[in-house]
């Protein structure tokens, strides 16, 4: 269990770290210094200069990445029917990771285009999200319980909760696009674009959708946070509400940007907390799938429940 712990959390805080790194590659337009795959330069490890550094960087910390994954899969196979959950998410994490590897692969193939960019931010999301499921799994090892049902109001967090995340990686989605195209000042005012809803030309209406998506964004993770407050799943309405504030940093960040012309740090504060805000979601919508499992029962307590029905039938 131990071991499955340490590859499990491993591999997430990793593919974090690829992630960040991922959107600061992006952002300082890097991805293209090693025009080759999966050599860099036609070198296993090329001279290290400028861009160079970062993108290789990206490609070694995604090996590290493949690696830990390997351990948290052969140590979670073996418990797989000790705690409830872990086969199906072993399983995902298999299919998105080869996904993964080939997708980003194909983006050095088409030159980063945006579309590309955008595909391989979204199944690098899929990666971290799944490894954090994974991780959760590991660290609380919930038994296999049959006969447990989630109660209605639980089961309507967990969907809204989930709703939330989803909208959230839509939204990181078109902001990868946004970035990559170089539209992030398309529109140089907020919160209309240039005094139109839509824009006048195709990189006004990305970034457009961008910032309907946010809003739509905030409008579902404020009512999933509402909803999942009166769940009485507490650790995952603490989790929505912690969701709830980053979303509307990610906003603020975002007008931030508008305003400031996108300096490079801004930009990356955007990205990161995009992703720190879309993992709140997802860990809340595990709570809440978990909140009404309940603790695990110990053999001190089951031996009581088992012996007050014979105490009660002796009165």
């Amino acid at each position: 269990m131990k071991l499955f712990r340490v590859f499990a959390l491993g591999s997430a805080v990793l593919a974090f770290a690829l992630a960040i790194l991922g959107s600061w590659v992006r952002i300082n337009e890097a991805g293209m210094t090693c025009p080759d795959w999966p050599l860099c330069r036609g070198a296993l490890v090329p001279q290290l200069v400028g861009g160079v550094v970062l993108e290789w960087s990206h490609r070694a910390i995604a090996l590290s990445v493949g690696f830990v994954i390997i351990g948290a899969f052969i140590t979670g196979w073996r418990l797989r029917r000790s705690i409830a959950g872990v086969s199906g998410a072993l399983i995902a994490l298999v299919a998105i990771f080869v996904a993964q590897v080939a997708v980003g692969g194909w983006t050095i193939k088409v030159a980063n285009s945006p579309a590309s960019v955008a595909v391989h931010w979204a199944t690098a999301m899929a990666l971290l999200s799944t490894l954090t499921v994974l991780s959760l799994l590991a660290l609380v090892a919930p038994p296999y319980r049959p006969q447990h049902r989630v109660p209605a109001r639980s089961r309507s967090a967990v969907w809204l909760l989930s709703l939330a995340a989803a909208f959230g990686f839509v939204t990181m989605c078109i902001g990868s696009y946004v970035s990559s195209s170089h539209f992030g000042l398309a529109c140089s005012t907020v919160p209309a674009c240039d005094g139109t809803l839509l824009g006048r030309d195709p990189g006004q209406l990305a970034q457009m959708l961008h910032r309907l998506a946010a809003l739509s964004f905030f409008i579902v993770g404020a009512f999933a946070t509402w909803m999942t407050t009166r769940s009485g799943a507490r650790r995952a309405a603490a989790l929505a509400l912690i969701a709830l504030v980053l979303v509307v940093l990610q906003i603020a960040l975002g007008i931030g940007n508008v305003v400031l012309h996108m300096p490079t740090l801004l930009r990356e504060a955007h990205a990161a907390n995009a992703v720190i805000s879309f993992l709140a979601y997802v860990i809340g919508a595990f709570f809440a799938v978990l909140d009404p499992v309940g603790r695990r029962v110990s053999d001190s307590e089951v031996a009581v429940r088992a012996a007050s029905p014979v105490m009660a039938s002796s009165k």
